[in-house]
């Protein structure tokens, strides 16, 4: 059985840093394109970050040069971590694993906010 299980988010002011982990079990991690999408009330999820198996990232404009995924295929784990974060950045994020099939985790709440 597949899981994926993000650390806890948390609450934030405008500028600081956070960084989310994503343990990964029951999949071929180092085989698997990881990342992580977000989602606010209302509309679609968004991808925000991706990591393919040979380690090659890419992001959503709006979070360049501030986010940097990365991961650890010993420990079957993914990382974002978030700087300068802004109030839009606002939202729940859920770590995904893809290889023939997309898996999810249950999300976790990341609020900036003064």
């Amino acid at each position: 059985q597949v899981q994926l299980v993000e650390s806890r988010g948390g609450l934030v002011q405008p500028g600081g840093s956070l960084g989310l982990s994503c343990a990964a079990s029951g999949i071929i991690f180092s085989a698997s394109t990881m990342g992580w999408y977000r989602q606010t009330p209302g509309n679609l999820r968004e991808l925000v970050a991706s990591i393919n198996p040979g380690g090659t990232a890419s992001y959503i404009d709006s979070v360049k040069g501030r986010f940097t995924i990365s991961r650890d295929n010993t420990n079957n784990t993914v990382y974002l971590q978030m700087n300068s974060l802004k109030p839009e950045d606002t939202a729940v994020y859920y770590c995904f694993a893809r290889q023939r099939y997309t898996y999810w985790g249950r999300g976790t709440q990341v609020t900036v906010a003064s």
